[in-house]
């Protein structure tokens, strides 16, 4: 994964509870799967935007 190995991997484990806390990973780890969610949904169903500065061009 990106070259890292397991021990590489679990220092960065490490550091992010160490900055973060416990109870904070979670959270953080849920507001980012909802963002990457969002993203990916954006890019297979982009929205049209038919705003009046656009046409003027």
């Amino acid at each position: 994964m990106f070259g890292l190995g397991i021990p590489e991997i679990a220092v960065i484990g490490l550091v992010a509870v160490l900055i973060f806390g416990p109870k904070k990973i979670p959270e953080i780890g849920s507001a980012l799967g909802k963002t990457i969610k969002g993203f990916k949904e954006e890019m297979d169903n982009p929205r049209l935007d038919d705003s009046p500065e656009q046409e003027r061009e």
